[in-house]
């Protein structure tokens, strides 16, 4: 917030709700650069009106932030500026304790953060009725004046988004089996054993790597897995969770980051890998400190 003035009782109401404010339009947009500028936008809006005029403060101040972000969503101008691909809000990389695996599984779903990537299937309408009211508890009435429909067609809206969500969460499969598959992918690259490459790998499996040069796709697997290589040192990296999808993290012997490896797996084979090798990428990412 610029220009506020300390002493301003405005000023400090606003700022008691900022938290909360930032949390429900990161989860809604999926990058922190637009939920910051949704929520600056909300505190201009609230410094144009006449604060007499507001009988609840957090009502209001969550129905501007939810329209900015509903007409960023729509207007398709939000930008995840850190993104691990085209396609995930930036990254939330959490590294795991294989000795307590189920931990993991409930730290990814806290929060709604591994969601995001769940959420990017729904219509703007649907996302912001789903995260405000699922995520936030914001009764069906208010949304609905956000969205400019009825109650009842709001309740309808959540309830198809979540039917969308946990169908997306069931077809992502278990997890810990997905992880067995990345750690065969790893183990096998590690080794240099090409036919095991090729038995975890979806025959038309697609390899994302960003680099200080740019981004480079190799697709099929056994383009892939003759390429296994580029993943460097992250087959002795850490298991990781990224974005709720398995990955590796790997350092340097200094401590930065070397890369970050995320894995997409269906049907007990590895669809997708995306890599970021990019020195410059990985130090944007807040990523955790090496173990």
């Amino acid at each position: 917030m610029s220009g506020a003035h300390p002493a301003d009782p405005i000023a400090d109401a606003f700022e008691a709700h900022r938290a909360r404010l930032t949390a429900v339009a990161y989860r809604v947009l999926g990058s922190h650069a637009d939920a910051d500028d949704a929520v600056q936008e909300t505190w201009l809006r609230l410094s144009r009106q006449d604060a007499d005029t507001i009988d609840n403060l957090g009502g209001w101040l969550t129905t501007v932030v939810g329209r900015i972000s509903l007409d960023l969503l729509r207007s398709g101008r939000t930008r995840p500026t850190v993104a691990l691909d085209d396609h995930l809000p930036e990254p939330t990389v959490t590294l795991n304790d294989e000795s307590n695996p189920e931990e993991l599984v409930a730290l990814g779903d806290s929060v709604g953060l591994a969601l995001l990537t769940v959420l990017d299937a729904l219509r703007p309408d649907e996302r912001l009725a789903f995260v405000l009211h699922d995520v936030f508890a914001v009764p069906h009435g208010e949304i609905a004046g956000i969205l400019g429909k009825s109650t009842d067609a709001t309740k309808m809206l959540t309830s198809r988004a979540r039917r969308k969500v946990q169908r997306a969460r069931q077809s992502a499969g278990d997890r810990q089996q997905q992880r067995e598959v990345v750690g065969a992918f790893l183990d096998a690259a590690r080794e240099g054993r090409f036919e095991r490459l090729l038995e975890v790998l979806h025959p038309e499996v697609e390899f994302t790597v960003h680099t200080p040069g740019g981004r480079f796709v190799t697709i099929g697997a056994t383009e892939v897995a003759g390429r296994a290589r580029m993943a460097g040192g992250a087959a002795h990296g850490h298991p990781a969770t990224v974005n709720g999808r398995p990955g590796v993290i790997a350092w340097n012997k200094d401590g930065t980051p070397l890369s970050v490896l995320a894995f997409t797996v269906a049907a007990g084979r590895i669809t997708e890998i995306t890599a970021v090798v990019d020195p410059a990428r990985l130090a944007l990412m807040g990523l955790p400190d090496p173990v």
